[in-house]
């Protein structure tokens, strides 16, 4: 089931975030900005889990705005006994509809993983057509200034 992320899902959600982080695939976020952000995010819960009373978040993915006509797609994760079933392509989609309900004309998204977001229609970008608001998280990241994601980016 998809919804709208809830209070109870950040510590669910910051798991996930911190697995893949881990691995060096998307940049971590403190559980402080994850409160602040919560409602840009869309969770994927597993509802198998619900009868032994558990809830499981299996994937999020957030809808940033960043400006008038500009979102990102960002923190999209899915736990990786649940890949390859679809949750992230939904989970994107979600954030897509999201977006035109917005009346957002651009989304872009940084990844290492270009080819996902391809099947979006998704278009590779240099990093430095993008506006110097969006650099804000990347001061805290590992990687700055050598970032080396991927910037991708699709017209509405």
């Amino acid at each position: 089931m998809i919804r709208k992320a809830v209070l109870d899902d950040v510590n669910d959600i910051h798991a996930l975030l911190a697995l893949y982080s881990k691995k060096g695939e998307l940049l971590a976020r403190p559980l402080s900005k994850l409160y602040d952000h919560l409602r840009d995010f869309w969770v994927f819960e597993d509802l198998g889990q619900q009868k032994s009373g558990e809830k499981k978040i299996v994937g999020c993915c957030a809808l940033q705005f960043c400006w008038e006509d500009l979102a990102e797609i960002r923190s999209l994760a899915v736990d990786p006994d649940f890949t390859g079933k679809g949750i992230g392509s939904t989970l994107t989609e979600r954030s897509i509809q999201e977006a035109v309900y917005f009346n957002i004309k651009n989304i872009f998204t940084l990844t290492y993983r270009p080819d996902f977001f391809k099947r979006f229609d998704f278009i590779t970008i240099d990093k430095n057509d993008l506006p110097i608001k969006i650099w804000a998280d990347c001061i805290g990241c590992v990687s700055f200034p050598n970032c080396d994601e991927i910037a991708m980016l699709r017209k509405l």
